[in-house]
Order: structure tokens, then C-alpha cells, then sequence
């Protein structure tokens, strides 16, 4: 994460965030590019699946199996959010998730 993108104050004197959580529909494939600049940004994302996948469900598992690459290789995580979405994190943020027993 670049840390000269997010300056330590704003010009009001107000705390600059670290990052931002987004929510994104994923409306076409080529969406995901949009995807993995926000998260080279270091911003944590929830993004919407259902606008693609009224379109097209082939695309739509294509567009996560090639974000889950990408998370992976820039040491990210990924998880399902219901249904409809999937959340994804930058570097250093991890997705809790419940232990089975």
C-alpha cells in the first residue's frame, strides 16, 4: 500500500482514512479491473454479483475465479458474503472466519 496516497491529514486539518471500504457492482466483466485498482489502493471492497449474473453466471464465475487469483497473488483475502456478494481485502487484511469443529 502506498502510503504518500493517503496523507496523514486533510486540507481542513481532519484525519485522512488509511483506506476505505467500497461497495461495487459488478455489472460487466471488464469491471474487474476497476476491482483490482481499488484494491492496489489498499481499499476493502464488497462487491455485488447479481447485475452480471442476470447477464451472464458463466461470467460471473469467471470474474471470481480471476479476482481470487488476483487476491491471492497480491496477498489479499476473499470470502463470500451470502449470495449476492463477496467482500475482498488488500494486503494485511484478513477475513475472519469461523473455525469448524
Amino acid at each position: 500500500m502506498n502510503q504518500q496516497s493517503f496523507p496523514a491529514q486533510t486540507e481542513k486539518g481532519e484525519e485522512k482514512p488509511l483506506a476505505y471500504v467500497k461497495a461495487i457492482p459488478l455489472k460487466e466483466y471488464k469491471d474487474i479491473e476497476k476491482i483490482k485498482g481499488e484494491l492496489s489502493a489498499g481499499n476493502i471492497l464488497i462487491v455485488k454479483l447479481t447485475p452480471l449474473a442476470v447477464e451472464n453466471i458463466e461470467a460471473v464465475k469467471d470474474a471470481i475465479e480471476e479476482l481470487k487469483a488476483y487476491v491471492e497473488s497480491i496477498g489479499g483475502d476473499i470470502a463470500r458474503l451470502g449470495e449476492e456478494r463477496i467482500v475482498l481485502t488488500p494486503p494485511k487484511i484478513k477475513i475472519w472466519r469461523k473455525k469448524s469443529q
